[in-house]
């Protein structure tokens, strides 16, 4: 019930437009219901020319309509029957094109609202999140899942408004005729009901795995077309294509089953509604004989009776449709519920550009308990316009050490200062406002070369965009392209090499202008001639600037004021390169291991 009370809540927002939605159901569902009641015995009182004949005693109010009925000659009749039918099916039909419009607006406009707060609630969500989830799975949430839980909202909910009114009204009407008779409802619901509620509950189960292989299927698919490269250099094609199979194979039987639950549905309601129809027939069929009750009467009873078993069909459906769709939303809300751990203080302080120094004080960190210590007792200071290069063996927390400076993560224990300030107090955007960030893999955008330059300053003028990137030795191969800065450079910048993407970053750190600059082993994947116009730009940007490096290249390390050696998450060593070559046996090791050959 929780959960279901839960998927009701996407409602919220838009309870008005959905209640007037409701409401256009309603009148729609009367005007049905009020077409059979109505019209069925008029035709006995037409073409038979007998009185409507009721066997037990209705309401006052509906015996005086019939009394007239009876009054009527039926040749005048005969003429009033085409004029209510066609102002009943216009009337019906009118109402039900609203309800339906209406309560598909609804449910169009809980699906942008979900995927807007999905992907707002992701926004929001620190990196650690992300290194837990898959890519390929989140996709699936704002993808699949929602749509799963908008087929609920725009099917399910109305046939659940509709139906259980059909069933209502119905149900009044054969009470009204023959209450005895009418009691075969109360047979007939509960032999229906109970392998309907059995079959939602199994429902509910494989609609889970359905929405987790399908999330399976999109991180295969986000993997291998990303890198599609890789595959094709180490030719796994067939093998990528059979794991693919695989997994759409493991998707497709899931889907079976589900499907097989879904539609049994209908022959299990179709034989009890046949049953129920035979023992209406051999109950009521004497009263019709001996005159006791009209004929088109008896058949507006056992129509009403039909009716009700089409509407319970039809819940059948709605509840396979929420059974399906709580599986979905509790997924959504795995991700809705799902809280930053690094979180800005409501009365965060606006700082501005450093003076001192970044101190890193007593600090430990994990990811989580079972990952183990990554980085411990780091004590580190780091001046204004000081640069200083990180190295260590491959794994050592290089990079988590830098990331605790823009923020990125918390530190288990410890502070981490700027100014004196320490960093949880600060708010988010003043501090990163001040640091430029050029990682080894450049991030770029599936846009044009302009947008991924001038990215997070969308009113910078083309003048500056261009100075940047001529700081960053980009714009001469930027220029030769098809339409110079505003071509479209592909997904992750597909079109362009390695060196030109990096160039591309490193006129966006540029523009930006930061005070402090982060580079993590921006030239570690570049050839020779590309890392020498890198490298050039590398050593404009850095000019004037803090900069806190993790390096591999001789060239970097040379530059830094100071060198801070990790080995298993703890600092072993710090200094100039000459001082560490004397006093760290792990800096000279990999001295001489990586960098001999280039000095």
């Amino acid at each position: 019930m929780e959960n279901y009370i839960k998927l009701l809540r996407f409602l919220k927002g838009h309870r008005k437009l959905f209640s007037v939605a409701v409401l256009t159901m309603l009148i729609s569902s009367f005007f049905e219901g009020f077409q059979l009641s109505l019209l069925v015995p008029m035709t006995d009182r037409i073409f038979n020319n007998k009185k409507i004949v009721v066997s037990n005693q209705l309401p006052g109010f509906i015996q005086v309509w019939i009394d007239k009925f009876n009054e009527v000659e039926p040749a005048t009749l005969f003429w009033i029957f085409p004029i209510i039918v066609i102002v009943v099916l216009l009337l019906k039909n009118i109402f039900i094109f609203a309800y339906q419009y209406l309560m598909s607006d609804v449910s169009q406009r809980i699906m942008r609202d979900m995927r807007s707060r999905l992907y707002e609630r992701i926004q929001s969500l620190s990196l650690d999140y992300f290194s837990k989830k898959r890519t390929g799975e989140l996709i699936s949430r704002i993808t699949h899942d929602v749509n799963v839980v908008e087929n609920a909202l725009s099917y399910g909910v109305t046939d659940l408004f509709r139906q259980t009114f059909m069933i209502l009204m119905f149900t009044v009407i054969v009470f009204s005729i023959n209450p005895k008779a009418a009691f075969i409802i109360f047979v007939v619901f509960p032999l229906i009901g109970y392998p309907m509620s059995v079959i939602g509950k199994k429902l509910r189960k494989i609609s889970q795995g359905t929405q987790e292989k399908m999330a399976d299927i999109n991180t295969l698919l986000l993997e291998t077309i990303s890198g599609i490269q890789l595959v094709k250099a180490f030719g796994t094609e067939k093998y990528e294509t059979e794991r693919f199979k695989g997994q759409n194979r493991d998707y497709y039987k899931l889907r079976m089953k589900s499907i097989k639950r879904i539609i049994v549905i209908s022959p299990i309601t179709e034989i009890f509604g046949a049953i129920c129809g035979i023992v209406i027939i051999l109950w009521m069929g004497r009263s019709v004989m001996d005159g006791e009750l009209s004929f088109g009467v008896f058949i507006l009873f056992f129509g009403s009776i039909m009716s009700i078993i089409s509407p319970i069909k039809k819940l059948g459906n709605v509840n396979a449709l929420t059974q399906q769709a709580i599986a979905a939303s509790v997924r959504i809300y795995e991700v809705l519920d799902a809280q930053p751990t690094v979180v800005e203080k409501p009365d965060a302080l606006e700082i501005k550009e450093m003076t001192r120094s970044i101190d890193i004080e007593n600090v430990d960190f994990h990811y989580s308990q079972e990952s183990g210590i990554v980085l411990k007792n780091i004590n580190l200071q780091v001046k204004k316009g000081e640069i200083i290069a990180i190295v260590g063996p491959t794994g050592t927390g290089k990079t988590t050490l830098v990331n605790l400076i823009p923020r990125f993560y918390d530190p288990t224990s410890g502070t981490v200062k700027m100014d004196g300030t320490d960093l949880k107090n600060v708010s988010m955007r003043s501090l990163r406002n001040q640091i430029g960030i050029v990682t080894q893999e450049s991030i770029l955008f599936n846009d044009t070369v302009k947008a991924n330059i001038s990215y997070g300053y969308p009113a910078a003028a083309q003048e500056e965009i261009e100075a940047a990137a001529k700081k960053a030795f980009a714009h001469r191969f930027i220029m030769n392209m098809p339409k110079g800065y505003d071509t479209m450079i592909g997904d992750r910048g597909f079109r362009l090499s390695g060196g030109e993407k990096q160039r591309i970053s490193i006129a966006r750190a540029i523009l930006k202008n930061p005070p402090i600059l982060i580079l993590d082993e921006a030239t570690s994947q570049l050839d020779s001639e590309s890392e020498k116009y890198v490298q050039e730009a590398l050593d404009l940007l850095m000019q004037g600037r803090t900069v806190v490096a993790i390096a591999h290249r001789l060239s970097t390390i040379k530059k830094a004021g100071k060198i801070v050696v990790l080995e298993h998450g703890q600092i072993v060593g710090a200094g100039p390169h000459e001082e560490l070559l004397k006093t760290c046996s792990l800096y000279r090791r990999l001295y001489e291991m990586q960098f001999s050959s280039e000095s």
